[in-house]
């Protein structure tokens, strides 16, 4: 019995500290989806070359805690495999293998209804998160909710093919954030990366523009084509911006008159 309890205990244990790692690696930038795909990629030994794997190894603080996890997995899958092995050598008598056998499996199913409920696994993130920030020294926030990334908003690529729309034109000629979307980074061809450009920085062909802004704003202008033709969606596009303000605007106005408006508009 204490076998297969230990058994049980070091699967329990396995979960949280997967959670953990997860949680540890959210504030180093990576969304929490990518974070906690990482940490079990690490702990089952499962490798994928995927981008994050990659900014994994080249971020030196992800690249320490995949390596602490990875040298917990080692002996945590050891002590998993003896318990279970301990827990079906021993037994002497049919009636006592099948109490261990229904045991063993009540654990599991107990261990995979903690890693599979939605309440727990809230729980255990806000623990955890409160703990790492309390007693470490890592920033325990999540950046990808900062920016509403799982809504409406978006962070987006834009590669300056050449003969587009915004190949040789300064970021202050493009005026972008009139249609709602932020420059937050640049990266040339040469792999040299400009973190929030100014006005002047010309995009030049073969750069990777890092856009930010509502998915629907993002998509246009990747399809928007160059001349009078992509001018003409540029209005468009502006005159819908500002439509969409004024809304927000009259929102704000009657919840400060009224008290109505939601939350998340009064920022």
């Amino acid at each position: 019995m204490v076998a297969v309890a230990s058994l049980i205990m070091v699967l329990l244990l396995s979960l949280i500290v997967v959670r953990i790692a997860a949680e540890a690696l959210i504030p180093t930038g990576m969304s929490r989806q990518a974070a906690r795909f990482q940490a079990r990629s690490a702990w089952t030994g499962t490798g994928f070359t995927t981008a994050e794997a990659e900014q994994v190894v080249n971020h030196p603080v992800r690249r320490q805690i995949i390596s602490n996890l990875m040298f917990l997995r080692s002996a945590g899958l050891v002590t998993a495999a003896s318990s279970l092995m301990l827990s079906f050598v021993s037994v002497e008598e049919r009636g006592e293998g099948l109490l261990r056998l229904l045991m063993l499996i009540g654990g599991l199913a107990g261990v995979w209804f903690i890693a599979r409920s939605r309440w727990i696994g809230i729980w255990m993130s806000r623990a955890i998160a409160r703990a790492l920030k309390r007693y470490t020294d890592l920033d325990t926030r999540d950046y990808a909710g900062l920016l509403h990334l799982a809504g409406e908003y978006a962070v987006m690529e834009l590669k300056v093919q050449e003969g587009s729309w915004l190949a040789g034109r300064t970021l202050q000629d493009l005026r972008l954030p009139e249609e709602g979307v932020l420059v937050l980074g640049l990266t040339h061809p040469d792999g040299r990366y400009e973190g929030a450009p100014r006005g002047p920085t010309v995009a030049r062909t073969g750069d990777i523009l890092v856009l930010y802004g509502r998915s629907s704003e993002l998509a246009e202008l990747s399809r928007r084509r160059a001349g009078i033709a992509g001018e003409s969606e540029r209005k468009v596009a502006v005159e819908i911006e500002q439509h969409v303000e004024s809304e927000l605007d009259l929102l704000r106005f009657d919840g400060e008159r009224f008290g109505t408006y939601p939350a998340s508009l009064s920022n």
